[in-house]
């Protein structure tokens, strides 16, 4: 007997395999309830005690019209927990519902067509069999179950038709989907391998857009079963994506083009499809994508929900980010190793005074502190102080200054009359409001705005007289060195 399908069911319902068994009357529920326990749970207890127990529980099934389920029934009764041979242990129940109304069947009235009342676990009282029906079935997939089976049929048998189950069906699959939990559709059919069969589950998967199964539930086996199980898997959502992508795209800033497409992408595939059956639409979907060079699933843990997806980005990409990055195409390696050794440089400077840039943006002001190797130290002294002595050793370390200081600018061109210039002015403020950057790029006497504020910025820090600067740094170090206590004196 495998129970590889058991194993990782048990696995990803932490051990507790609850089973809700939901849909219309005369669906076949009970019989595959009965068949469910004989073929999958009973070969697996070994305390005759529990496992007499259990087949006492089961539920009874017969042809007709008549409803032989009047009541929810958790079977077993009890919670039994079951160990398979690589010692995964698990408990195992099932929930035979109340089925929906099917108006043609017997059972639900009584002889003065009055609602037959029925006993329920959730209710002291009894209730009207139609509403023991919803109520035991939001019940049971919401709080006793991590497993819907919905039970349908395609009215091969029985003296029910197609069409009066699918409308118990479509209410019970809409009351399912609003718990959002993991469900299958069974269609309960004596020819389940016909090609009409065929044909009407992939019709009812595109419909509902869940798992559906055609089985002979009387007579259905072990493999059925698995096979139905799978499936029910695959309605679980996916508890780990893993994208396995080039380590340079995991490097990349947010800004990048390329990672920003490729996070957009993720975002969007990843949003539509989120179930352990879209693994290989989200692999479809990712392909369609001229971002990556190949993409391949490496592997699906039914169990734990991990889904590894092995993604290769081409060459292409690789070289268009590094141009991205650089600011322009090279082609030319002498061209490439120039740049390179330039960035050298700029990242020299930038990790000497890019951690104050931080605190400049926040409080318009801070120093760079120096490395240690560019410390320098003075020999020691001897110090006297009074009868003691002791030892003076001073260093000196230069410190870059970083001060952030509004420069304004203005432009006072003179246009001609007062309605040239409400005319230009109009359309500045309109292109202002709504295309700042138009604005910042029109051209005015042949020279377009950005330059001509540039310029005027550009003039005024220019204008600082050397001396100035030379007084501004000597204050700031007798600030930094001499100022105590809060009180500060500058000379200039």
């Amino acid at each position: 007997m495998s129970n590889s399908i058991l194993t990782d069911v048990a696995t990803r319902t932490s051990g507790e395999v609850y089973i809700g068994v939901v849909g219309a009357v005369r669906s076949g529920k009970s019989t595959f309830i009965r068949r469910f326990m004989e073929t999958k749970v009973l070969p697996l207890v070994t305390d005759k005690y529990v496992y007499d127990k259990i087949q006492d529980e089961l539920p009874q099934s017969s042809d007709g019209k008549t409803i032989m389920t009047v009541e929810p029934k958790f079977i077993p009764s009890t919670m039994v927990k079951i160990t398979i041979e690589d010692d995964v242990s698990f408990q195992v129940r099932l929930v035979d519902c109340v089925g929906h109304i099917i108006p043609s069947a017997k059972g639900y009235l009584n002889e003065d067509g009055t609602s037959r009342l029925v006993q329920t676990p959730w209710f002291s009282e009894a209730i009207p069999f139609e509403d023991a029906a919803k109520i035991g079935t939001d019940k049971v997939i919401e709080s006793h179950s991590n497993i819907g089976i919905v039970m349908s049929s395609d009215g091969s048998f029985g003296e029910f038709s197609r069409s009066e189950y699918e409308k118990v069906e479509e209410m019970v699959i809409d009351e399912l989907k609003a718990h959002d939990k993991p469900f299958v559709l069974v269609i309960n059919t004596v020819k389940p391998e016909a090609e009409e069969t065929l044909a009407l589950v992939n019709e009812l998967e595109e419909k509902y857009q869940v798992g559906v199964v055609a089985l002979d539930v009387l007579h259905m086996n072990e493999s059925d079963i698995d096979h139905l199980l799978k499936v029910a898997m695959d309605e679980f959502d996916i508890s780990t994506l893993n994208l396995e992508v080039p380590n340079w795209v995991n490097k990349l800033d947010d800004d990048i083009s390329y990672k920003n497409k490729f996070n957009e992408l993720i975002s969007n595939t990843t949003g539509n499809f989120r179930k352990m059956k879209d693994a290989f639409q989200i692999q479809e979907a990712l392909k369609e994508s001229d971002l990556f060079a190949s993409v391949n699933i490496a592997s699906i843990n039914p169990g734990t929900g991990l889904v590894n997806i092995e993604i290769e980005c081409s060459d292409e990409s690789y070289n268009n980010v590094i141009n991205e990055i650089l600011g322009e195409d090279i082609t030319d390696k002498s061209v490439f190793i120039d740049t390179l050794q330039n960035f050298k440089k700029a990242k020299k400077v930038y990790d000497l005074v890019g951690s104050a840039f931080t605190k400049v943006e926040q409080v318009g002001y801070d120093i760079a502190l120096p490395k240690t190797a560019d410390i320098k130290l003075a020999k020691p002294e001897l110090l006297k102080d009074g009868s003691r002595y002791g030892i003076k050793i001073k260093a000196e370390a230069p410190m870059i200054q970083l001060v952030k200081i509004n420069v304004s600018s203005t432009f006072e061109p003179i246009i001609g009359s007062k309605e040239q210039a409400e005319e230009l002015i109009n359309h500045m403020v309109d292109n202002y409001e709504n295309e700042p950057e138009k604005l910042w790029n029109s051209e005015i006497f042949g020279r377009k705005l950005c330059e001509v504020i540039n310029d005027g910025i550009k003039a005024k820090v220019n204008a600082i007289p050397d001396a100035v600067l030379e007084k501004y740094k000597t204050s700031i170090e007798k600030v930094v060195n001499y100022g105590k206590g809060g009180i500060i004196a500058i000379v200039l």
